[in-house]
């Protein structure tokens, strides 16, 4: 899990910027300014239409995007049978494939098949969900992302009941002696993130907060502050 293992070497909050915020009459410019301004990631949601009630991108625009900038890729599939889909994404650009628990009746499998692409894995779980669905396989992921909205748009506000899974993710993770990040994703703000770092998640996904951000590098600034001041100032886990 050498993407993983490398995030966490920086230490401190990673941001992830969602691109589903940004503006895609301007999807390049708009890439090259969360990197400019700090971003750890870029956070890109792919929706089928059926898994999920929305469609949005696909292998075609992540290639496209590839090019525009180095940030490590988080590609959240959001789809019914990704394993049909690894290696298209793989190729497009992905550094992380997320593949959702619900999604995949043989998750070993999938998770195997996405790191012999030449992928990290990746595991979502949605709010619903337990964190046992994962227990299993936590040392073959390099993260885990726990959903806290329901998948299929942003701008939701944070399900507090999904905090508890955080725990116990990370109780495995220690026990396993793995690199493994935990991540959230759903309405994450400056208000929240601080409980949710110190709790024990290292990666965020953000939206609007930072797409929707006229200075985005304050917005990334803000967010990373308020989880060192969870901590009383330091930088440190």
């Amino acid at each position: 899990m050498e993407i993983a293992k490398l995030l966490r070497s920086r230490g401190g909050p990673l941001i992830a910027p969602s691109l589903l915020a940004a503006d895609f009459a301007r999807l390049g410019d708009e890439v090259r300014r969360i990197e400019a301004a700090g971003a750890d990631m870029l956070h890109i949601d792919v929706m089928d239409g059926r898994f999920v009630p929305n469609i949005t991108v696909g292998p075609t625009v992540i290639e496209r995007l590839r090019k525009n900038t180095g940030l490590p890729f988080d590609v959240h599939l959001m789809i019914e049978d990704p394993d049909r889909y690894i290696g298209d994404f793989v190729r497009a650009g992905a550094d992380f494939i997320t593949v959702h628990a619900e999604a995949c009746p043989h998750l070993h499998r999938t998770i195997t098949r996405i790191a012999e692409a030449g992928a990290e894995p990746s595991v979502a779980l949605n709010p619903a969900t337990s964190a046992v669905m994962v227990e299993e396989v936590i040392g073959m992921v390099g993260m885990v992302l726990v959903m806290t909205v329901n998948p299929g748009f942003g701008g939701q506000k944070l399900i507090s009941a999904c905090r508890h899974k955080i725990a116990s993710l990370k109780e495995w993770i220690e026990e396993d002696g793995c690199a493994t990040l935990i991540q959230v994703d759903g309405g994450v703000t400056a208000g929240n993130i601080g409980g949710l770092y110190k709790e024990g998640v290292e990666a965020f996904v953000a939206g609007s907060s930072v797409f929707g951000s006229a200075d985005a590098s304050a917005a990334i600034i803000s967010l990373k502050s308020s989880c060192h001041s969870a901590w009383g100032g330091s930088n440190l886990h």
